[in-house]
């Protein structure tokens, strides 16, 4: 449900150089589609870390709220990723700068029933751990298993969902087996309270934000998606309904649309990072907010 920009509607702003080896190794892994179709689950894995789900929750940033504001939070949210990806370090520099200006105000207040802080860096962790399983398994889905080089390189990468906040390097777990031992013991902490859950459910599974003829026309597909993107320990803790039935429908529909990106041009799988790219680099020559 977010509203891509076209690239009509952005002039060409030349970047600051960067490595544009490192980068074209890193535009294979970024599906435009598959953010938008697995989007919605990633944030149910994100938002069910408790800091992380009471942060959004309780979030006094009114304009990056999803339920008030969900076409403004897909751009925030695209951008941020075609940045961390495919931007260079002034990108990234200047997305940090603008992202830490809405993050400033979001902790948590003496009466909160969790502590957070949008600075602490192990939640950003965990956030980088979300989008990089959500990175991984649609590429799995959508063109099979990944070879041991690729995902090695992609694993290495995917350390940038974390550092072009404030992570340091030094946090991402080193190798994917020490991944594999972080994301288990992260799963057995994982926790959602019953105003968050009724969040998740009646904004990000049931398209809450948005009128009532998308609800209708998107919603059961949203859900759908949502839940078939979402690993069983999530689905049980939202109470999404889930059978073999379904999911063999769901890995028909990622076999096919995989069969569809293979053969379509590079600019459309990225579609649309590279015009939220764009759009980021105009938005900033122009003096308007990022974010």
């Amino acid at each position: 449900m977010v509203r891509p920009i076209r690239s009509a509607e952005t002039p060409r702003i030349e970047a600051v150089a960067a490595d544009p080896e490192a980068i074209e190794r890193r535009r294979q892994y970024m599906v435009g589609i598959g953010a938008l179709m697995g989007g919605a689950a990633n944030v149910i894995m994100q938002l069910s870390n408790p800091p992380v789900g009471r942060g959004v929750y309780e979030s006094m940033v009114e304009s990056g709220r999803y339920d008030l504001h969900p076409r403004k939070r897909g751009r925030t949210t695209l951008t941020y990723l075609a940045v961390a990806m495919l931007g260079t370090e002034e990108d990234r520099r200047l997305y940090r700068a603008a992202t830490n200006t809405s993050h400033r105000i979001v902790k948590s207040a003496p009466d909160s029933s969790v502590e957070y802080n949008a600075f602490d860096p192990k939640l950003q962790l965990w956030v980088a751990a979300c989008i990089y399983q959500g990175v991984r398994d649609y590429q799995v889905l959508f063109y099979g298993a990944l070879d041991e080089a690729t995902e090695d390189d992609l694993y290495r990468e995917s350390a940038r969902f974390g550092t072009t906040l404030q992570m340091g390097a030094d946090l991402w777990p080193i190798d994917r087996a020490a991944f594999a031992e972080y994301w288990n013991t992260s799963l057995r902490e994982i926790s959602v309270d019953a105003g968050v859950k009724k969040y998740l459910l009646d904004q990000v599974v049931n398209l809450g934000p948005y009128e009532r003829k998308y609800r209708l026309a998107l919603g059961p597909l949203n859900r759908f998606l949502t839940t078939g993107f979402l690993p069983q320990r999530f689905r049980d803790e939202l109470g999404l309904e889930w059978s073999p039935g379904r999911q063999r429908a769901f890995e028909i529909l990622m076999r096919t649309t995989g069969r569809v990106l293979v053969r379509l041009p590079q600019r459309y799988r990225l579609y649309p990072y590279e015009n939220y790219l764009r759009d980021m680099r105009r938005r900033h020559a122009l003096g308007k907010s990022l974010v």
